[in-house]
């Protein structure tokens, strides 16, 4: 898999205030990385597996990085995580859960599922910032990614 300023982010999103102040933290954080959003646990399943629309990997490039909501219609974020890590080659696709729940159960479970973080959504535009320059920082500068999996070798 492949990190830094190319690496597409799939943002699996309902709630499109989310999406948009998502979307302006990232723009403020300087973060110019292609950022695709599924609505839906399926449509995330859909896109990770290249399934009708977006089988075009060209206008739905593979993540590198995946930011999931637990609280999602159609499938929820933590059937989604079941599935990715169920997937032998998806097993070491970023999955950092950002979600407005900090439930030490839902925190749990999704790192027995695993997941690589778990953040809560900051509710001030100031705050979002912060954690948006902090997954640029980490997850898309200084963290090495697997070469296994989607991109890696084969």
């Amino acid at each position: 898999m492949v990190s830094g300023a190319g690496t597409t982010i799939l943002l699996v999103e309902d709630d499109q205030n989310d999406v948009f102040f998502l979307q302006y933290a990232f723009q403020e954080a300087g973060i110019s990385n292609p950022l695709q959003v599924a609505a839906d646990g399926q449509q995330a399943i859909d896109y990770l597996e290249g399934n009708g629309a977006y089988s075009d990997r060209s206008r739905f490039p593979f993540p590198g990085l995946v930011l999931l909501d637990l609280k999602l219609p159609v499938k929820m974020g933590l059937d989604v995580l079941h599935w990715v890590r169920n997937q032998t080659q998806l097993q070491h696709l970023l999955v950092i859960v950002l979600t407005s729940s900090s439930n030490i159960r839902d925190v749990d479970d999704a790192y027995r599922l695993g997941a690589r973080a778990f953040l809560v959504k900051p509710v001030s535009t100031d705050k979002r910032i912060e954690m948006a320059r902090a997954i640029k920082q980490f997850w898309l500068g200084l963290n090495e990614p697997s070469s296994l999996g989607p991109g890696g070798p084969e």
